[in-house]
């Protein structure tokens, strides 16, 4: 890569290692870096880290509060979906990324910038979905990206090299942990990499921040109920302390709380990364396992058995959509309406007890509901007259007495 000086660029900045190395190298190069960081419930001091990045040398730093957009723009529309990557994976970071990326491109185009950066290494998905948005929304715009760039390759090898420069330029380098590589935002915590790259092992979960393991929560269970309208959580009450929580942001903060408590929401996968390679991770996502499990049981009785079967047959597209960083794409706005049409009589309360890392649905209530007590009881007919299922019965067995008989004449001949 060959940089031009004298030219403006907007840095998605982290505030870790990487990111400010990756800032000094591009003042070094003569560029005016103007630093962006986007608050989507991470664990951080938003203001401590503005000032590090102004102390660095950025000419600017924004820090966007995006808490809300992210929870009712893409999580909550998300888990209207049941998106689960593989089956097990909430894209607790998949879905951050597009809104991180769509405000990176609005700051560069209110700054006038020619060039955006990001500090996502070549071998992750990150940073094909940081990308795909920058070369969709904001084409002519460079795109820098140091960690496929040769000559910051050649000149940082690894975290030594990193932490020599650091050193050399006064960055501050922060005590923390270096052991994995972990994202954390408003829904979940991810860590890969360190030992976690020994499949065989076991890991020892020690480093776990939101959830406790199952075996250490509490001996009673934890009553909850949640709300739903149209698909989205709207109330979230925890039944013995008679707390409740209405706002999105606070419906995921409590939830996070009382299911990590319980010892909910912890995997320990292997996933098939967007690149093409394998890659084991850990993710601890508890407030919206309970959400996911909430959302099923109150479709259960508000979604015609033809639309379950139809909505779930769309869950593992919309969920690869999401980890591949096509969120904007057209045929994701196909499957959101889809999804939205669905969704409308999706409304009512489920009643759920938490304990050591098991959800259990205790009652669930809709006005919507399909359920009819009277239609399905032992004890009464309702409005079904029995008579009618011999001749269904009978339909329903013709072609396969076909197959039987076909079968027959095959063996004969």
């Amino acid at each position: 890569m060959v940089i031009v000086k004298d030219k403006k660029v907007v840095l998605a900045y982290s505030g870790g290692l990487d990111t400010s190395v990756i800032l000094k190298w591009l003042i070094d190069k003569g560029y005016e870096v103007i630093t962006y960081t986007a608050d989507v419930g991470q664990t951080k001091d938003f203001e401590k880290l503005k000032e590090k990045a102004l102390k660095l040398g950025a000419s600017k730093a924004y820090v966007l509060d995006l808490k809300k957009e992210f929870v009712t723009d893409f999580i909550f529309e998300a888990l209207k979906c049941n998106a689960s990557y593989e089956n097990q994976y909430l894209l607790g970071t998949a879905l951050a990324r597009p809104l991180i990326a769509k405000k990176h491109i609005e700051i560069a185009k209110k700054e006038n910038a020619s060039a955006v950066a990001h500090g996502c290494t070549g071998k992750g998905n990150d940073q094909v979905r940081f990308e795909i948005i920058y070369l969709t929304q904001y084409p002519e715009a460079e795109i820098i990206t140091p960690w496929k760039d040769m000559e910051y390759l050649s000149k940082f090898k690894g975290r030594s090299d990193l932490i020599k420069y650091a050193n050399k330029k006064g960055i501050p380098l922060s005590k923390q942990s270096t052991k994995y590589s972990t994202d954390d935002n408003l829904m979940h915590i991810s860590y890969e990499s360190g030992p976690l790259e020994d499949i065989k092992k076991h890991p020892d979960f020690n480093f776990l921040q939101m959830c406790v393991l199952p075996k250490d929560a509490p001996d009673n269970e934890t009553k909850i109920e949640v709300e739903f309208k149209k698909g989205i959580p709207v109330k979230v009450t925890d039944i013995e302390n008679r707390k409740t929580a209405q706002e999105p942001v606070e419906i995921v903060q409590m939830l996070n709380k009382i299911a990590g408590a319980n010892g909910i929401g912890i995997v320990n996968m292997v996933e098939s990364r967007f690149v093409g390679m394998k890659n084991h991770g850990v993710y601890e996502t508890p407030g919206m396992t309970v959400l996911h499990y909430a959302h099923k049981q109150i479709e259960s009785i508000t979604l015609d058995k033809e639309v379950i079967q139809l909505k779930d047959s769309l869950t593992p597209k919309f969920s690869q959509l999401v980890y591949n960083g096509l969120w904007y794409s057209p045929e994701m706005e196909m499957l959101k309406h889809a999804v939205n049409k669905s969704q409308e009589t999706v409304s009512g309360k489920v009643c759920i007890s938490l304990y050591k890392g098991n959800m259990t649905m205790l009652g669930i209530e809709s006005k919507n509901s399909l359920y009819d007590g009277d239609l399905v009881s032992m004890e009464k007919a309702g409005d079904y007259d029995p008579s009618d299922a011999n001749g269904f019965i009978k339909i329903n067995a013709l072609r396969l007495k076909l197959y039987e008989k076909a079968k027959k004449n095959e063996t004969l001949g």
